[in-house]
């Protein structure tokens, strides 16, 4: 069981919590159904107020612990920006009523910090275009230690019971410690953690892949001729975000790969975009590694500038997959 009686996991439960139930209302209240894919302004406002809250939250909680996350205020301070960094003050003020836009922009930047030996990592919100669709996205948090996650937990508003999509519904919470399994529980309404355990298929003809809904974030030809080569017969699952990470540690999928497109094939991933996934994923029973079956290196700054791509699987099939991307990859790409 995992020790929530420790300060910092309380912290980081509490922390995503406050942030998605934050970011819900942003949703709710911002996102019409009309509104195009093109128009950020809701995610914006979600993005800058979620990373200011918990930016707040953390200097109270541990004032010389160290944050290293996506945004920065300066958008924020341009003079055409004021409503927007009004609206963004709003919001973080009915969490916090001494909020202003002076004082959340100097939170948010709490996240400028450079990648330390012991430091935490934020995605205030994972998945834009699942936010604006009323899709999947999370809120994700990690604590790194010398290059390796320690802890890490995801909130994911729109997601029930870990694993089933459902908008406005109780949401997930999902809590990992290294060496003290992941977890997880309602969203809105906490109680008792339950255990995530990955699938134990090993047949590669039967996983399950989780897939984006966006293309751009993958190569969408090499999952398929992958797929093709083993065997596989399931319909892929279409999610946003680190939310999938949560369905694979729940053992309703195997597979999830972020490979390198040719448009950037030196693309580098985010700390912060793995960061809480990876770690989920090890302490569910799963195995994540890049695409040379490196694991993850989160010491080498703001990128995981060391590898190359990403590999997460319930660790029964990672090996066959590595093996049958090499075989399908041209150009000494993999």
């Amino acid at each position: 069981m995992i020790d929530n009686s420790n300060p910092e996991i309380q912290f980081a439960m509490e922390a995503v919590r406050a942030g998605a139930l934050l970011a819900r209302e942003v949703e709710r209240e911002m996102v019409e159904p009309v509104l195009t894919k093109e128009d950020r302004s809701p995610v914006t406002v979600a993005d800058f107020a979620v990373q200011g809250l918990i930016g707040c939250l953390l200097e109270k909680t541990f004032p010389a612990a160290v944050l290293v996350a996506e945004e920065d205020s300066g958008p924020l301070r341009q003079p055409e920006a004021a409503s927007t960094c009004s609206r963004v003050a709003e919001y973080v003020g009915r969490r916090l009523a001494y909020a202003t836009p002076q004082t959340v922009c100097a939170w948010i930047d709490h996240g400028n910090a450079a990648p330390c030996g012991r430091f935490w990592t934020l995605d205030p919100i994972d998945g834009t275009k699942g936010f604006l669709r009323g899709g999947q996205y999370a809120v994700g948090l990690a604590l790194i230690e010398e290059g390796e996650v320690v802890l890490g937990a995801m909130a994911c508003p729109n997601l029930s019971d870990a694993h089933r999509p459902e908008a406005g519904g109780p949401g997930t919470l999902v809590i990992a410690a290294r060496g003290q399994g992941a977890w997880w529980q309602p969203l809105e309404t906490g109680g008792g953690l339950r255990p995530l355990r990955v699938s134990e298929r090993e047949n590669t003809a039967q996983m399950r892949i989780l897939r984006s809904f966006e293309t751009g974030h993958t190569n969408v030809g090499r999952i398929e001729r992958m797929a093709a080569a083993v065997g596989v017969t399931a319909e892929p699952v279409r999610m946003d975000s680190q939310a999938k990470y949560a369905l694979l540690a729940s053992g309703h999928a195997e597979l999830l790969l972020r490979l390198l497109t040719s448009k950037q094939p030196d693309y580098r991933e985010r700390i912060w975009d793995q960061a809480a996934g990876a770690l989920v994923t090890e302490e569910a029973g799963g195995r994540i590694t890049d695409l040379d079956g490196k694991r993850l290196d989160f010491s080498a700054g703001r990128m995981l500038v060391n590898n190359r791509g990403v590999c997460a699987s319930n660790g029964r099939v990672h090996d066959a997959v590595l093996d049958t991307l090499r075989v399908v990859c041209e150009n000494g790409e993999r």
